[in-house]
């Protein structure tokens, strides 16, 4: 018996695989082209793949620069964890530009927060720099949020300045 739902089973993989196969091999069938200047700002966000990539598999080709994949502003990063310090550190992800930090007092303050920091572009500009904070009683005022962004902006530009005299 056991038998009998093994061969079924690699049965119907075989011809789920089979399916898929044949569903990728279809292309735009139907499909109209999308306006040049669409395309080329979501290319250019990364929400679509530029034109050199025709299949899937040329995702995994590998051939994007090593040195452009990174794409957030080192200054603002470091400023985040330097002004942040207080705080533990639960996830960063620098391709993506998030970081996690956990409930942190701040010096000579009495109330925990959290944050979540978000570095969008590589641009050192205040766009760039999103800043989520909460404390354990819930959200926290806007401008409290925004003291402390322009307080990892300002950090920013004295690490940009002391790089500038080497």
């Amino acid at each position: 018996m056991m038998r009998r739902d093994t061969r079924k089973t690699r049965a119907v993989s075989a011809g789920l695989l089979a399916a898929a196969l044949v569903l990728t091999g279809c292309g735009g069938f139907g499909q109209r082209e999308m306006d040049p200047e669409t395309r080329r700002q979501l290319e250019q966000s990364g929400a679509l793949a530029p034109r050199d990539r025709d299949t899937i598999w040329d995702l995994f080709n590998n051939r994007d620069d090593p040195n452009v994949t990174v794409e957030v502003n080192r200054y603002l990063w470091q400023a985040s964890l330097e002004i942040l310090d207080f705080m533990p550190i639960e996830a960063a992800d620098p391709f993506s530009g998030v970081i996690s930090f956990g409930y942190g007092t701040p010096p000579g303050g009495g109330q925990a927060y959290r944050a979540t920091v978000f570095v969008t572009d590589p641009a050192l500009e205040a766009r760039s720099l999103r800043v989520a904070l909460q404390s354990r009683g819930g959200a926290v005022n806007r401008e409290t949020a925004r003291q402390i962004e322009d307080a990892i902006l300002t950090r920013a530009r004295q690490l940009r300045i002391r790089d500038g005299r080497l």
